[in-house]
């Protein structure tokens, strides 16, 4: 019976391993859409997705009786759970660094004008962004719309009940050559 526990278990993390992991690339929970940004700093970009630091952090611990995902990251919390975020002095200078950093990749023409391309016009809408954002006041709220990649969910229940039966039944037909 332990190795049939133990068969689940593997079979389990695999498959939900790669069903957490393919939500960052359908940008959804299974089949709850995530909300689209509303930053223009990557408008057309995957959403949780920058670095792929967030989506390589899923892991996976199980114990004899219990299975457990999980991301190590602080932020991974806010972004499946939503919530709301404390504007601090600290990201106030990274806001206004931000900003700093997009207004002098703007294309100018040699009279110093702003060219009026679609880089200098996207960037333009990206530096507005970082003012807004270095502009709020040190304790107002920045809320973080609920983006879950981890956690229980119908598709779970089901994809974990096939795997089981699944194992059962092959069990059986070795065991009493059914």
């Amino acid at each position: 019976m332990k190795r049939i526990i133990r068969n689940i278990f593997k079979d389990v993390r695999l498959e939900l391993s790669d069903e957490f992991d393919r939500n960052f690339e359908r940008q959804s929970f299974f089949s709850e859409a995530w909300q689209r940004r509303k930053s223009p700093t990557r408008p057309s970009g995957s959403i949780l997705i920058d670095t792929g630091k967030l989506r390589r952090s899923i892991h996976s611990r199980s114990t004899d009786t219990s299975i457990t995902f999980y991301s190590d990251l602080p932020y991974a919390e806010i972004h499946n759970e939503g919530g709301e975020i404390t504007v601090t002095e600290k990201m106030k200078r990274f806001f206004w660094a931000k900003y700093y950093a997009t207004t002098g990749s703007f294309g100018r023409k040699k009279n110093g004008e702003l060219r009026k391309d679609k880089r200098t016009i996207q960037l333009s809408g990206e530096a507005e962004f970082w003012k807004h954002m270095a502009l709020m006041k040190v304790g107002s709220k920045i809320t973080i719309p609920r983006r879950q990649f981890l956690g229980y969910s119908p598709e779970v229940e089901k994809a974990v009940r096939e795997i089981v039966e699944e194992n059962l039944e092959e069990y059986f037909k070795s065991e009493f050559k059914l």
